[in-house]
This record gives structure tokens, C-alpha cells and sequence, in this order.
């Protein structure tokens, strides 16, 4: 019988210490193209923006994380990925798959007011950051 429940507990001990080793760092997905770093931006009589806005850039656990949006009339049209973790093939995994999904949600709800995806929630969370700042730029 001991020798069960040490090797359970050795068998768990591996399983913790293997979900802490998580790689995060990724370059940017195919799906976005980089912008440049320089804001533009025209304010009609109306008050609304045009332009691009280049987000903050976040340092997350796995590396930075740096958006930049385009609005139209004071609506946000898109968002570009300038940066996210890379350095590992993981990383780039997760951006590939997340990536997308967080831009699907930030151009719905037309904020930064968005879930985190789970499986990357460093990236997540760097992404929801940077956005915020390049509304906060925009005055969006």
C-alpha cells in the first residue's frame, strides 16, 4: 500500500510541475498584418475619430503584447497585432488561436471590454491592456 500513494503522489507532483512550465511567447499571427507605430487621426465637426491608433505597449509573463486600431467615424474597423509572445512554438500557437477570437470580440462589442481566452490568459490580457490605451489614445 505505501507504495501507492507514493507513487500517486509522485504522479501528481509531476503533473503540477509540468502545468507550471506554460509557455507564452509568440510573434504576430498570419491573420493581422503589423501597422505603423504614428497615429493619425481626423475629428469631424461631429466629434467622432478616424484614424489609426497605436496601443501601449504591455509586458506580459511571456513577452510584450501591442495592438493598434483603425476607426471609422468614431467605429472601431480593426485591430492590428504589432506584437505578442513568440519566442516559442507554443506561444505562437496560442497567439494563432486566440489572436483572432479576441479581435472577433473586441470589434462586436466595439470596446475593450472583452473575456479573456482561456488557455492564454497572459496574452489576454496584454491584448485587452493595449487595445484599452489605443481607444484611451483615440479618445474612443
Amino acid at each position: 500500500m505505501r507504495r501507492v500513494a507514493v507513487t500517486t503522489l509522485s504522479t501528481a507532483a509531476g503533473v503540477i510541475l509540468l502545468l507550471a512550465l506554460k509557455p507564452h511567447q509568440s510573434h504576430p499571427p498570419a491573420v493581422s498584418a503589423p501597422r505603423p507605430a504614428a497615429s493619425t487621426s481626423d475629428t469631424p465637426a461631429d466629434g467622432t475619430r478616424t484614424g489609426d491608433f497605436t496601443g501601449d505597449v504591455i509586458d506580459t509573463r511571456y513577452g510584450p503584447v501591442q495592438v493598434s486600431v483603425t476607426l471609422a467615424k468614431g467605429r472601431l474597423t480593426a485591430v492590428h497585432v504589432l506584437q505578442v509572445p513568440s519566442e516559442r512554438g507554443r506561444d505562437q500557437e496560442i497567439a494563432a488561436r486566440a489572436v483572432p477570437r479576441l479581435t472577433e470580440e473586441a470589434l462586436g462589442a466595439q470596446n475593450a471590454q472583452i473575456d479573456a481566452v482561456s488557455g492564454a490568459s497572459y496574452t489576454s490580457e496584454g491584448y485587452i491592456q493595449s487595445l484599452q490605451s489605443a481607444l484611451d489614445k483615440a479618445g474612443a
